[in-house]
């Protein structure tokens, strides 16, 4: 049967592939806390998730001197590093992606982590073996950039009309609306759904199970 609509599938990671979020959050606050600087508070910690760390850092905690947010990263990923074994992906996940790659379609990341930190977390959660390309925001232009999707399009042989952006976060619908690809939102991760229906995803999936059945239904 031919296929539905799309070819290539891109998730992004934090948010709506892993149950990251929170932690996230809490490490951004607790570097700051470090420097004895002002906490943000969560709404504007977890509005920058999804961007580049160094860029996040910046919006999240704007007019500080310049050498601080040096040390603010430094700081974040200490936090990180000391818990990010114990993120877990969301429930139904595996199985979705495991599904989808087994029915042919391309599978792939487009995340505002570091490439050493993407590399730890697909090696973690045993799903390397079912992306068939990743991109990373310290290897090209961050969300909402199109890059990344131009990027993995490019590298996969694949037409951005047959592509579809997943994510939790405006900057990846706005990525998907900037390189003219198809979007869908999750409203279980960093932005409340008010945020991300303004930019008209496809579809807005409450749950990854539910993620998965539209897709199988729709995709």
């Amino acid at each position: 049967m031919a296929r539905k609509r799309f070819d290539l599938i891109v998730f992004d990671w934090d948010g709506t592939l892993m149950d990251s979020t929170g932690t996230i959050v809490k490490c951004i606050q607790s570097a700051a806390k470090d420097l004895g600087l002002v906490i943000p508070d969560r709404k504007a910690a977890s509005h920058v998730i999804g961007l580049g760390l160094s860029e996040a850092i910046r919006m999240a905690m704007p007019g500080l001197d310049e050498h601080l947010y040096p040390r603010l990263v430094e700081r974040y990923r200490y936090h990180y590093l000391a818990q990010d074994q114990d993120l877990i992906l969301f429930d139904g996940v595996p199985e979705m992606l495991a599904d989808l790659s087994q029915q042919g379609y391309f599978l792939a990341v487009a995340t505002g982590k570091s490439r050493v930190g993407l590399n730890r977390a697909l090696h973690g959660t045993n799903l390397l073996s079912l992306f068939d390309a990743t991109r990373c925001a310290d290897e090209t232009f961050s969300k909402p950039h199109p890059a990344m999707l131009q990027e993995l399009t490019r590298e996969l042989g694949q037409d951005m009309k047959r592509t579809v952006m997943i994510g939790d976060t405006t900057h990846d619908l706005q990525m998907a609306i900037n390189a003219g690809a198809a979007s869908i939102a999750v409203d279980y991760g960093a932005h409340p759904v008010n945020e991300l229906t303004p930019l008209e995803p496809i579809f807005t999936a409450s749950a990854a199970i539910q993620l998965h059945a539209w897709l199988n239904d729709n995709a």
